[in-house]
């Protein structure tokens, strides 16, 4: 489905790479969360469709196996009537009627699991939106003061009295400034270490919380 591919390309985007590649970081970051927000709407839309459609094949197939029932029991009926004829065409209507069950059975199974991708593609989508908004105005900060330096810099090297002074301030701006880089790719990688500890620490918790329900159950 194309709705989740483009979804899958938005969640596994790395924004900051993303802003370290534009030439305009503070528009792409608006056009990155407007674009999110639009796909999370055609997502939301798509699963209340998909879980109208499986509500809607499980009538079809209740309603399928009433048939079943209802035409057994005429099987049933016209042998203690002694009517084979008619036991033989109720119980060919009851065999019909089976194998649109297992049709439906199947198309059932395959609606959920469509359900269900949609479910978590939306709420990944969802959380990559949270993270966006909340770095959004940091990295904006960021760029903006980056190049407010990067400016004062280049302004200060221009001013040099000769050649030699110029190249050292040159040299110095360029060391200082990959320092800056430097820290600034720390600062933002600090997000991606915090993220793996918090899932780590809820995979321990999820395994307790297993433990102690086996033990509850007497697993």
């Amino acid at each position: 489905m194309a709705l989740l591919e483009r979804v899958s390309t938005l969640v596994r985007a790395n924004l900051n790479d993303l802003i370290d590649k534009a030439e305009e970081p503070e528009k792409m970051i608006k056009q990155v969360i407007l674009d999110m927000q639009n796909q999370l709407l055609q997502v939301k839309t798509q699963v209340a469709i998909a879980i109208a459609d499986q509500h809607l094949l499980e009538k079809k197939k209740q309603e399928n196996e009433d048939k079943v029932q209802e035409w057994m029991r005429k099987a049933e009926l016209a042998v203690d009537k002694k009517q084979d004829d008619l036991a033989r065409a109720a119980l060919l209507r009851v065999e019909s009627y089976r194998e649109m069950q297992l049709n439906f059975t199947q198309q059932v199974e395959d609606q959920k699991a469509q359900v269900e991708n949609l479910k978590s593609a939306l709420r990944s989508l969802d959380q990559k939106l949270a993270e966006a908004n909340a770095k959004a105005d940091l990295l904006i900060a960021q760029h903006r003061r980056a190049r407010a330096v990067s400016r004062a810099s280049d302004a200060h090297s221009g001013m040099a009295a000769n050649a030699k002074s110029t190249t050292f301030d040159r040299m110095k701006h360029k060391v200082a400034r990959e320092e800056a880089v430097g820290q600034a790719k720390t600062e933002l990688l600090a997000d991606d270490v915090e993220d793996r500890l918090a899932a780590l620490e809820k995979e321990d918790r999820i395994e307790q919380l297993l433990t102690e329900l086996k033990t509850k159950r007497g697993a």
